[in-house]
C-alpha cells in the first residue's frame, strides 16, 4: 500500500469509529499527518510504510505537543527492516508506540483491543497487579509457590504485582495455575511523558530570524510560557493561565494560505485557539479560520486580554 493509501485509510479508520480528523498535512517536514479526537480521547498520529523512517527528533517532537495539547502520540505502520508489523502487538520506538492499520481498525471497529507488547527481550502481555496480589493472598498461595509455578525468582513475582509485564509463557502458567484470566489489553492510546530538555519558558526563547524573536518576546512581556517547535505548521505553543495558544509565524506570503488553513485545521480538532503572527497586516484578518495579526499590531498590545479579544473578533470574522 502507498502511504498516501495508508493515510486515507487510517482516516478512514479513526473517521468511522467517531472520531473528528483532521485532513493530511502535506507540508514538508512535519512531525505528524493527522489530528483525531473522540470524546476526551486526542491523538497526534504520524503514519508510515515503513516505520524505520520515523526519527528520534519526530518522535520528541509528538511527545511534547502530546504532553501540551494533553494528547497521546501514535505511530502506524506496515513494516520495518525486520519484517510486517504483526497484527494484536503494540510496539514502540522513542516511546511513541507503534501498531499496524489492522490492529488499529480492530481495535476502533471490533473492540478487540491488543494485548500483546514488544519490549527488548521479546513479547510480553500487562498484567492486573491488583487481582494477582488479591488471588495470591485468597488463596494463602506463598511468593515461592508462584514463583516455582511460573519459573520466575520470588522477586519477579512481586514486580508482577507491581505492575511489571510478563512473558507470554509466564502469563499462561500463571492462568492455568490461578484458573483464572489475568492479562488486561494494552492500551495503544497511553500518554508518554515528553522528554525533560523540552519544558516551556517564561522568557522569550531564541528565535533564528529577527521577526520571530520580537513576536516571543512581547508574548512573553503578556505572560505568555512559550514553547517552540520545530516539526509543525506552527512556531510554538503559547500559554498563559487562561489560554493555549497555536502560535505560527508567517513570513512567506506565498505559503500564507497553506499554513493558515493547516493550523485552523489542527486547532479545530483539538479544540484550541490559534494564530499567525504577519510581518506586514493585510486586509484580510482571517484565512480559513486562522486569525492574523500583523506586527504593527502585536507591538500595540501590552496586556493578554487585549489579545484574546482581537483573535477572538478574528475568529469571528470567518462567520460573517
Amino acid at each position: 500500500m502507498q502511504r498516501d493509501e495508508l493515510i486515507e485509510a487510517v482516516r478512514s479508520v479513526l473517521a468511522r469509529s467517531g472520531f473528528i480528523v483532521s485532513r493530511p498535512l502535506s507540508m514538508r517536514g512535519i512531525s505528524f499527518d493527522v489530528v483525531a479526537r473522540r470524546d476526551d480521547t486526542l491523538l497526534i498520529v504520524k503514519i508510515l510504510s515503513n516505520v524505520d523512517a520515523f526519527s528520534k527528533e519526530n518522535a520528541e517532537e509528538m511527545l511534547v505537543l502530546g504532553e501540551a495539547l494533553g494528547a497521546s502520540a501514535l505511530l502506524v505502520g506496515e513494516r520495518s527492516g525486520s519484517g510486517e508489523i504483526d497484527e494484536s502487538i503494540v510496539y514502540s520506538r522513542f516511546g511513541v508506540p507503534i501498531i499496524s492499520l489492522t490492529t488499529l481498525s480492530d481495535h476502533l471497529l471490533e473492540g478487540v483491543p491488543p494485548f500483546i507488547f514488544a519490549a527488548p527481550g521479546g513479547l510480553y502481555v500487562k498484567l492486573d497487579s491488583e487481582l494477582l496480589r488479591k488471588l495470591r493472598e485468597e488463596r494463602n498461595i506463598s511468593l515461592g509457590t508462584l514463583a516455582e509455578i511460573a519459573g520466575v525468582s520470588r522477586r519477579t513475582i512481586q514486580m508482577y504485582e507491581g505492575g511489571m509485564g510478563a512473558m507470554i509463557d509466564v502469563a499462561i502458567r500463571l492462568e492455568e495455575f490461578l484458573d483464572q484470566p489475568i492479562v488486561t489489553p494494552v492500551n495503544p492510546f497511553h500518554h508518554s511523558a515528553a522528554p525533560k530538555n523540552r519544558e516551556k519558558t517564561a522568557a522569550a526563547p531564541r528565535s533564528s530570524d529577527h521577526f520571530g524573536q520580537e513576536v516571543f518576546e512581547q508574548l512573553s512581556g503578556m505572560g505568555f510560557s512559550i514553547l517552540p517547535t520545530s516539526r509543525c505548521p506552527f512556531e510554538a505553543l503559547s500559554q498563559d493561565k487562561h489560554i493555549l495558544i497555536l502560535t505560527g509565524l508567517g513570513k512567506d506570503d506565498s505559503r500564507l494560505k497553506d499554513k493558515a488553513m493547516a493550523v485552523a485545521d489542527i486547532a479545530k480538532v483539538t479544540e484550541r485557539c490559534s494564530v499567525i503572527f504577519i510581518e506586514r497586516s493585510k486586509s484580510k484578518h482571517n484565512i480559513g479560520g486562522t486569525p492574523l495579526v500583523g506586527r504593527d499590531e502585536l507591538r500595540k498590545i501590552t496586556e493578554a486580554c487585549i489579545l484574546y479579544d482581537l483573535v477572538g473578533a478574528r475568529k469571528e470574522d470567518e462567520k460573517h
